[in-house]
């Protein structure tokens, strides 16, 4: 486990119900067996279910993320996401992370949350959509991002991963960022 990670700290911000299992469950144990503490955040205090029926305990409300008392903050993706994250708590939450120079990550859909909070503007960033819903692609042009079809891009401290296919390559590349930070 490397020392340097054992003072480390990540908000993960999760949808209260819907979260995709993997964007959280895979990076979380990739990061823990670094030695970095996790504190889960979500719209509700309580026992959080995944869309897959993972569960997990919710540490805080996001309106009552402090982002100064972090390394980074992490949104998850999944079916719930937009539904429980779409709003200014989390807007508010991404741009002070970019403020603080904190690093921020987003996973599956939950880049659309950082595009519409403007963080993301002339930044590099990739985002999950289908042949059947370009809709976050979309999302993500209209607000001046510079979107790119790949699993995970880095942009300085700002990490995007496209879906739960790239979550463990999206922990990896969180856990790099904090060791290198």
């Amino acid at each position: 486990m490397p020392k340097t990670l054992e003072n480390k700290k990540i908000a993960i911000v999760i949808a209260f119900r819907d979260f995709r299992d993997a964007e959280y469950f895979v990076p979380k144990e990739i990061l823990e067996k670094a030695g970095v503490k996790i504190i889960t955040v979500s719209t509700k205090l309580g026992m959080s279910i995944g869309a897959d029926g993972g569960d997990t305990e919710v540490d805080l409300l996001v309106k009552n993320l402090n982002v100064a008392n972090f390394d980074a903050v992490v949104f998850i993706g999944g079916p719930g996401c937009l539904q429980y994250l779409d709003n200014e708590n989390s807007y508010k939450v991404a741009r002070e992370t970019i403020e603080k120079n904190k690093i921020l990550g987003s996973i599956c859909v939950s880049p659309v949350i950082l595009a519409k909070a403007g963080v993301l503007k002339e930044k590099r960033a990739t985002v999950w959509s289908s042949p059947l819903d370009r809709g976050p692609v979309k999302i993500l042009k209209e607000n001046g991002v510079i979107y790119e079809d790949k699993d995970v891009v880095v942009d300085g401290k700002i990490i995007t991963a496209n879906g739960p296919g790239a979550a463990e390559e999206f922990g990896q590349k969180l856990v790099d960022l904090l060791t290198n930070q």
